[in-house]
């Protein structure tokens, strides 16, 4: 998606061609935006503000800092504490330290401002990009792209009625190797490829039964629930817990099935699938934990191909040697990604035909910064895109359609069904049990619109 470059940004355009090389070299090598802080005059670097900055939000404040074409100006978060260790982090890396502002939507109001990175809980993605396309922002939306459905729909629109570019958080679409592997399928490396397997294994512990207690001092508890339905809080909730309810979370499908369901579905060249199919619960431990932690969801596509999606939050044994990845399986053999920037092509006798190895160290279980340097490129998309109109790696609409794949295989397996879906937009059909899931229920006077 592209959008109109005012005057003010001119400038911009021509240096960012200039130093691509250079900008490039830098999130790379580890050199920090200090390093270039004469390149680019500090009044033309893309000003941005980070929400949600506990833990995936505070590695992408630090990770956007060492751009040299970047200035982090605000962060925002619920939980003073976690604001300020990131602009202490932040400040450290960049020759000044962002302003605090508790409540982002304060800090949409900053005409300054270019860029929100929405790193809140998943409740809170789609209404905040919503906000901050509406304030004439663009936007870095981590995956998932929506809570629900309903939402990943409305953020489409935001996009295209606001004219902004809306960036999804799925950063191996823009690693190289990962790019390579998906043009070398696409070439006929294993012939037609009809079958992707993908999959998420880890070793988390139970969250316990929490207790009902006084909201801390230091957190904004309502603005944290946001557009959720209130609920009271719990000592077993913030931080990342939240993962597994359902009031704010996603389960594992949409936490880590999302990159690997969306490399699945880029690699076979599908969108929209005609049937999901999904099993699973929590199994492991007796507590809160309301998602499944073991899952299997499948989902089938009108071109006579498959994906499939196995997460196992509680056993860490890896699945073809590696936490995270997917297998491509085709009419002269398979091709394999794994959680780093690396493919392995085998033929149909299991003869590894090539193997292409990772170029820089990546840890697929790091729940906050697992590939800083590879990440970068997916900034640098970004940024080329709101500076120059190239098009996006990860657009919103492809975003949406793999979040969307998730959430489809989450309500065939709160309603039990076998879900007929079309093919046109993954709409349901003829289920009204399952219809119910499309859309959420919201916080009277927080609901997202466009």
């Amino acid at each position: 998606m592209t959008k109109i470059v005012d005057s003010r940004r001119d400038f911009i355009k021509k240096t960012v061609a200039g130093t691509a090389a250079l900008s490039f070299g830098g999130a790379l090598t580890g050199f920090s935006a200090k390093s270039y802080a004469q390149i680019i005059g500090a009044n033309d670097r893309i000003k941005v503000s980070v929400m949600g900055v506990n833990g995936r939000g505070n590695a992408l404040a630090q990770n956007f800092a060492r751009q040299d074409n970047c200035r982090i100006i605000h962060i925002c978060d619920v939980d003073s504490r976690a604001m300020e260790k990131s602009i202490a982090a932040v400040g450290k890396i960049q020759d000044d330290r962002p302003k605090a502002i508790p409540d982002f939507r304060k800090s949409l109001e900053d005409k300054d401002l270019d860029v929100l990175i929405v790193a809140a809980p998943d409740h809170w993605h789609a209404p905040a990009a919503i906000l901050a396309c509406q304030a004439g922002k663009d936007v870095y939306l981590e995956k998932p792209a929506s809570h629900n459905p309903h939402e990943g729909e409305l953020l489409i629109k935001a996009a295209n009625k606001y004219n902004r570019v809306l960036q999804m958080g799925n950063q191996r679409r823009s690693w190289p190797n990962v790019i390579a592997a998906i043009k070398e399928l696409h070439q006929g490396i294993i012939g037609r490829p009809y079958y992707a397997k993908t999959w998420y294994t880890n070793n988390r512990g139970p969250i316990g039964s929490g207790k009902k207690i006084a909201v801390p001092d230091w957190l904004d508890f309502d603005l944290w629930q946001g557009p959720a339905p209130r609920e009271n809080f719990r000592d077993n909730l913030i931080h990342y817990n939240w993962h597994w309810f359902w009031n704010w979370g996603t389960g594992e499908a949409l936490n880590n099935g999302t990159h690997m369901i969306d490399l699945a579905r880029w690699g076979l060249g599908v969108d929209y699938p005609i049937r999901v199919s999904s099993a699973g619960g929590r199994y492991r431990y007796s507590d809160d934990w309301e998602t499944p932690d073991t899952q299997t969801i499948n989902l089938e596509f009108g071109n006579n191909t498959k994906i499939s999606w196995e997460g196992r939050s509680c056993n860490g044994l890896n699945i073809e040697g590696s936490s995270v990845g997917v297998m491509f399986y085709g009419e002269d053999g398979a091709l394999k990604i794994d959680g780093g920037n690396s493919y392995t092509v085998y033929d149909l006798k299991n003869k590894v035909v090539k193997e292409v190895k990772n170029d820089t160290s990546i840890d697929a279980r790091d729940i906050t910064n697992p590939a800083q340097q590879l990440d970068a490129l997916h900034i640098q998309n970004l940024f080329s895109a709101i500076r120059q109109g190239t098009s996006l790696h990860s657009d919103i609409e492809s975003g949406h359609i793999s979040t969307l794949l998730c959430q489809l295989g989450n309500i065939a397996l709160l309603t039990g069904e076998t879900l007929n879906t079309d093919p046109k937009n993954g709409h349901i059909k003829n289920s009204k049990s399952a219809a119910k899931y499309w859309k959420r229920d919201y916080q009277k006077g927080w609901e997202p619109k466009v």
